[in-house]
């Protein structure tokens, strides 16, 4: 039976979406595994700790922060919520909504942190430190990169 399509799967392995999602999917399984044992996952962990820094923090600029997009990030408000590690307002001035932390949430980030540290800095020894240091840069400037072309809807 002669095939139906001819596939030109050139160049697919170098494919960026496949690559960075193939090392977010490594890096966090490692930190999952480490960050774990506190009770909550590295996505929780990246929450907490935004909300740590940024408290009150609009939903909207929560998402911005952290890269989500508004669905993920209210299903994981929802649970978080639930599970008593935030708190999400109602909404205020210019129809917003701000989540700050609750105490339970405190204590999470307060057992998760040294965990994060302890992964984190065996991460940084495993690539090197300045390596991590530039490839972090560069990551940010991949990231600006995409948005901008989504945004602008060149491809």
């Amino acid at each position: 039976m002669p095939d139906k399509y001819q596939l030109d799967l050139n160049g697919t392995g170098y494919c960026a979406s496949l690559n960075i999602r193939r090392a977010a999917r490594a890096i966090t399984s490692l930190y999952d595994d480490v960050i774990g044992t506190s009770g909550i996952r590295s996505t929780g962990f990246a929450i907490l700790v935004a909300v740590a820094k940024s408290e009150p923090v609009s939903v909207g600029k929560l998402g911005v922060i952290l890269g989500i997009d508004s669905t993920t990030l209210s299903r994981s408000l929802k649970l978080m919520r639930k599970h008593g590690l935030v708190t999400v307002s109602s909404r205020a001035n210019m129809r917003q909504r701000f989540v700050t932390l609750l105490p339970r949430g405190e204590k999470m980030l307060a057992s998760a942190l040294p965990l994060w540290r302890k992964v984190q800095r065996t991460f940084e020894k495993e690539i090197g430190l300045a390596h991590w240091k530039k490839l972090q840069r560069e990551l940010e400037r991949i990231a600006a990169s995409a948005i901008k072309l989504e945004q602008s809807a060149r491809f």
